[in-house]
């Protein structure tokens, strides 16, 4: 099995039995622009160091899948052009072609999985998109939840998409939804979508416990830990549910499907807030990289303590 090459922090990390929390990289190539993406990636990494653990952000680059890029790596795909965004579908064929491609939280799983990371903090995990009765259009997020055994840290889910749809198939599909220190589901940019959360959890030791006990049971996948944005980065979502409608009301009218569609959103999203939303994007991010490293630092304990 091909293990992913990993830069020597985190290998260090990895063979010390130290804690590691993986970071995908398309928010670097397809987020943000230059330069703030590259600022953002080294402001993620800095704060997964400040909660004692080692950042690992996993990428593709030129045929090669890495958990953990080294400075000069990191700054190099900020400033690419042409990147691939690679779920389950996508990272084989990028590999063999020699290609560059960001990893989506799917294919973040896939990398950490490889290179024996049991943690990974992001922004919002893709779900179920609005109108799927017709589309069909479903994150591989949610069944790569179902297979592969890392715990995810995120904002909820993406607050475009079909909440209580995404809700659903998670259940469906045995994926454990926890809030963290709340009854609601968050919604990304907003502290509550209306929706009750299946599970709470209220330490990263309970969440950590969790993990294991998967693993000692024998149960497939991961589990999805949803928290909220600090109350005072977010935006109610009364104020966003009108901007979310006009952006989805013109992907649609320009018949932009697809991979397409999640960008164009956020980009119009962007737009329409006059850059509110992305820097509420940028303070979930540092929320769930924080608390990513506290659960990864529980983890890391019995091999700490040996």
């Amino acid at each position: 099995m091909i293990r992913p090459t990993l830069s020597p922090e985190v290998a260090d990390a990895l063979a010390d039995g130290r804690p590691v929390v993986a970071l995908e990289s398309t928010i670097i190539t397809h987020g943000m622009p230059w330069p703030q993406n590259l600022e953002t990636a080294r402001l993620v990494e800095e704060t997964v160091r400040s909660g004692g653990a080692v950042p690992a952000t996993i990428a593709v680059i030129d045929g090669v899948l890495y958990a953990g890029l080294t400075a000069e790596q990191l700054e190099a795909l900020a400033r690419a052009q042409g990147v691939a965004k690679l779920s389950r579908a996508d990272i084989a064929a990028c590999m063999a072609q020699g290609r560059t491609g960001a990893t989506t939280v799917a294919g973040t799983m896939i990398g950490a999985h490889l290179a024996g990371i049991d943690v990974f903090a992001t922004g919002g995990i893709g779900g179920v998109h609005k109108g799927a009765e017709d589309s069909f259009d479903i994150s591989a997020d949610l069944h790569e939840l179902a297979r592969t055994p890392v715990t995810v840290v995120a904002a909820g889910a993406k607050a475009i998409l079909d909440l209580p749809k995404t809700l659903e198939v998670l259940e469906t599909l045995g994926v454990p939804v926890f809030a963290y220190r709340q009854d609601d589901f968050p919604a990304f940019w907003s502290r509550s979508s209306g929706l009750t959360a299946p599970l709470r959890a209220e330490s990263p030791a309970e969440i950590a416990a969790a993990h294991r006990l998967r693993g000692d049971l024998g149960l497939d996948g991961g589990q999805l830990v949803a928290n909220p944005i600090k109350a005072g980065d977010e935006i109610p979502a009364e104020t966003l549910a009108p901007i979310i409608a006009q952006a989805q009301a013109e992907a649609e009218a320009q018949g932009i499907s697809g991979k397409g569609v999640t960008p164009f959103l956020l980009q119009r999203i962007f737009e329409l807030t006059d850059g509110r939303s992305l820097t509420s994007n940028i303070a979930l991010v540092l929320n769930n990289a924080r608390l990513g490293a506290e659960i990864a630092r529980e983890l890391a304990t019995p091999a700490l303590s040996a």
